[in-house]
């Protein structure tokens, strides 16, 4: 198989492209090899500090590219964080599924050509999610959420799911 390039992995807001829309197309392939690596790295840590790296090293000659990258930088790594892989993860940091929501509940409200008040603001927009409701599909990577909701439980009760374990350990 050899030394092939890393697969560009799919993020929120489509990082990628967003950070090579502000570069001229001579330097893309060499970011956005960088870039791949540092998302790709499994050491959550490591592939923040690589593409806050990258962020200083884009900032004087392509200040645009280095602020689209350190937009949400951190929120990128939380999966990887939070020790989820595979299949999962994969289906956790794409956007793809919030974007078609939000793309169908548009095409729902574009009808609308006079919005009274907020409130029905708020109906139209409940509408739209509702229609896009029948095209959403299983998770992928679902057999996984037991994985995930035990990681989000250490993050965000470390103390309380120290002394749960005990307790059933003792019973």
């Amino acid at each position: 198989m050899g030394s092939a390039l890393p697969r560009r992995v799919c993020v929120e807001g489509r990082l990628t492209e967003n950070v090579a829309e502000h570069l001229p197309e001579s330097e893309r392939a060499w970011v956005d090899l960088k870039l791949v690596r540092a998302l790709n790295n499994p050491d959550a840590t490591a592939g923040l500090r690589y593409a806050k790296a990258l962020a200083t090293a884009l900032e004087r000659n392509h200040p645009g590219a280095a602020a689209s990258l350190r937009e949400g930088l951190p929120e990128l790594f939380t999966v990887a964080r939070l020790g989820i892989t595979g299949t999962l993860a994969k289906s956790l940091i794409s956007s793809n599924p919030i974007e078609s929501m939000i793309s169908i509940a548009r095409a729902t409200n574009r009808n609308v050509t006079r919005w009274r008040d907020g409130q029905m603001v708020l109906r139209w927009t409940a509408a739209g999610m509702f229609n896009a409701q029948r095209s959403f599909r299983r998770v992928k990577g679902y057999k996984q959420m037991p994985q995930l909701v035990a990681a989000l439980r250490r993050h965000t009760q470390p103390t309380t799911c120290r002394s749960t374990e005990t307790v059933g350990a003792a019973a």
